[in-house]
């Protein structure tokens, strides 16, 4: 169960925030929609693939950077035990330029059979692209040309990547990214299912919780109409705040969700994440006494481990969570309001409500500020400029 928190920590009135008419604009454009429509029908080839990895590898490359990676490492690492590691062991790669990052993994899946699966709607990405093909050549020298072909997943496009025509001609196994449905809303496509079943995660309940708040927009409507009202106020900044640890990638995935919606044309709040109680004492100083430019909204979930704490006579999940309550306290009292989201539990019913949730905000807030939350132009300026630099040779 989720539960939402609008009122203890601030003292904004929303009395009107109805937005099925926002809703009814996006529903009508189809060929924006395709994310909305929570398709699962292609759950049976995405575990039968997933069976086939765990079988035939130690190690699983994710290749991916921006939405083809953040997605599935937030649930896998949200899902995961601390301190146990999947088997196979998976890797998510492709995600900078690094050269000792890459010579190490090199080193590291020296003696380790291994499976990759590249991830880019466009098929073009450069980091990934770099890795991808690296990787290709490793494995060449490694199993033998012609006899890695099942080693290797694609996940793109359908229409417009040069990944898909390289899978047909290769025979690798391929899954398709719809073209309705933008990178970093493409978690719950094959993008993000394979790796996550690779992992044992549950991935019909994820669609499960994601239906779930598909049917219940009201909350969704209230914050935001509540984001758009502190933009309007003045906010510049919201902060996504953890009080568990391995919900650091939810974090990073909501970051890259509204920061590439949201903003343009000079618009647009700016996502930043912390994880509570240690960045309380790193930047936590800013947060209550520093300009009034921010206001968070802070994800609490209720830990499993009930750890008993005798020198307070509390367990320490009720000290984490008087802690959630006095920082949210103490940041409205200094005139940083808050938004609490608790849930009763980390698993997958409750990650997919969320996902779902979060990506509705994104998209009905896009529309408040008047921008398309589907492309992200100030990306591709970057690009456009690096691939002017480093032309490849043909």
């Amino acid at each position: 169960m989720v539960k939402f928190d609008f009122e203890t920590y601030q003292n904004i009135e929303i009395n009107d925030y109805n937005l099925d008419k926002v809703l009814d604009v996006f529903l009508d454009d189809n060929k924006l929609a395709g994310w909305y429509q929570l398709d699962n029908s292609n759950l049976d080839d995405i575990t039968s693939t997933a069976n086939y990895i765990k079988d035939n590898c130690d190690v699983f490359l994710v290749i991916g950077i921006g939405g083809s990676y953040l997605g599935p490492q937030a649930i896998i690492e949200a899902l995961s035990p601390y301190f146990k590691q999947n088997n196979p062991e998976i890797i998510f790669c492709g995600n900078n330029l690094s050269s000792d990052y890459l010579d190490d993994l090199i080193k590291y899946i020296k003696d380790k059979d291994i499976m990759i699966n590249i991830i880019s709607k466009s098929g073009t990405t450069l980091e990934p692209v770099i890795s991808f093909e690296y990787l290709l050549d490793y494995m060449e020298d490694k199993y033998g040309k012609g006899n890695f072909n099942r080693r290797v997943i694609v996940t793109t496009d359908s229409k417009n990547s040069p990944l898909m025509a390289m899978a047909e001609a290769n025979h690798y196994k391929s899954f398709v990214i719809p073209t309705n449905i933008g990178g970093r809303f493409s978690v719950l496509t094959p993008a993000g299912l394979l790796p996550m079943a690779v992992a044992d995660i549950d991935i019909e309940k994820l669609f499960d919780g994601a239906n779930a708040a598909k049917c219940n927009l009201d909350d969704c409507y209230y914050y935001t109409v509540l984001r758009h009202l502190m933009y309007k106020k003045g906010k510049l900044i919201e902060s996504f705040n953890v009080y568990e640890p391995k919900l650091y990638y939810f974090a990073e995935w909501i970051k890259q969700l509204f920061a590439e919606s949201q903003g343009k044309q000079s618009k647009g709040l700016l996502p930043v994440s912390t994880v509570n109680t240690r960045d309380l004492h790193s930047i936590g100083q800013y947060y209550q006494d520093g300009p009034k430019i921010l206001f968070e909204t802070t994800l609490f979930n209720r830990s499993k481990e009930d750890i008993y704490i005798s020198k307070y006579s509390k367990t320490l999940n009720q000290i984490n969570h008087i802690a959630m309550q006095s920082v949210a306290l103490a940041h409205q009292h200094a005139g940083v309001p808050t938004t609490v989201i608790e849930l009763d539990q980390i698993n997958e019913n409750n990650l997919g409500y969320l996902i779902f949730f979060f990506e509705m905000s994104a998209m009905l807030g896009s529309y408040l500020l008047g921008v398309r939350y589907y492309d992200q132009p100030g990306v591709n300026a970057y690009k456009t400029i690096i691939q002017e630099k480093i032309k490849p040779m043909l």
